[in-house]
């Protein structure tokens, strides 16, 4: 299983500074990708702007949003948008992409709460036909760049419901997962994908991604909790249950690895939750014993 990590791109007080100094340090490793979090109607960056910033600092780790609301987007712009990343970065862009549940965010854009589904729907066919240098429609002409992935960014495609789960018999190279339940309820997901994926007879298996909470050092269960329970408080009870299964120490954030590992993920992603750059290196530092002991 590969380990990635999250930008603090939605922790308040963030500078420019830390975002490209944590792009950086990321790139040196061991971490698999660097993903940023969508949300509009919260004092966050936006996640395709950060993840261009970002790719200019970085070489090789890959770029995901986890996840895009992509509803709230125009279905040509963001083709392009991605497109352009995808080219910017050499070809490292993966997309999470999720419909969202939070009506304040569309209410924001603006855009239509209801009916969000089907028009994510249409975006996925219609970025599908751009990607692949098909024109729009029969009075429009192609819209460029190329990707440099073949077909177009990596798609994983977000959300539990049986619908958003079920996206994945026709477009998708795989799921992501938010990672607020526990590890068993994530892996239930995950079978969920897997048996829509091959009652559709796509070929092989789909990519599991998961995304979960960090904290470490002095105090980091102190900020991870007053974090995580304003940014969640517009759900209610719910954000203390995310705070209380944030993981702060090295033998927690150990045991929720090989949790998820042991649950089928392929990438397990890690958000932060305290907005210092130490935290990327102490994550490497569990991350890598962790990969020494797998190794074994």
């Amino acid at each position: 299983m590969k380990i990635g990590i999250e930008l603090p791109t939605t922790i308040p007080n963030v500078t420019a500074q830390l975002i490209r100094a944590w792009a950086r340090q990321a790139d040196a490793g061991p971490f698999s990708s660097l993903g940023i979090v969508d949300r509009l109607a919260y004092n966050t960056f936006d996640p395709l702007v950060s993840l261009a910033a970002v790719a200019t600092e970085t070489q090789r780790i890959r770029l995901m949003t986890g996840v895009l609301l992509a509803p709230m987007y125009n279905a040509g712009r963001l083709a392009k948008q991605a497109a352009s990343l995808d080219v910017l970065s050499n070809g490292r862009l993966s997309l999470g992409l999720a419909i969202g549940g939070n009506e304040e965010d569309f209410r924001a854009s603006p855009a239509s709460f209801s009916g969000r589904g089907k028009r994510f729907e249409q975006q996925l066919e219609l970025m599908t036909r751009v990607w692949a240098g098909q024109p729009v429609d029969d009075k429009t002409g192609p819209i460029g760049p190329t990707p440099l992935q073949p077909g177009g960014p990596e798609i994983l495609l977000g959300g539990q419901t049986p619908a958003a789960i079920g996206r994945l018999k026709r477009w998708g190279n795989g799921y992501i997962a938010a990672g607020l339940g526990s590890p068993a309820q994530v892996g239930t997901f995950f079978r969920q994908a897997e048996e829509a994926w091959q009652s559709a007879g796509r070929p092989g298996k789909p990519r599991l991604v998961v995304a979960t909470y960090f904290a470490l050092g002095p105090g980091a269960a102190e900020q991870a909790e007053a974090y995580l329970l304003e940014f969640y408080g517009i759900y209610g009870p719910l954000a203390q249950e995310i705070a209380k299964s944030v993981s702060t120490t090295p033998e927690a954030v150990q045991a929720r690895i090989q949790e998820f590992a042991d649950v089928g993920a392929d990438e397990l992603l890690f958000a932060p939750c305290i907005p210092e750059l130490d935290q990327v290196q102490r994550l490497a530092d569990v991350a890598n014993q962790w990969m020494r002991e797998a190794q074994n």
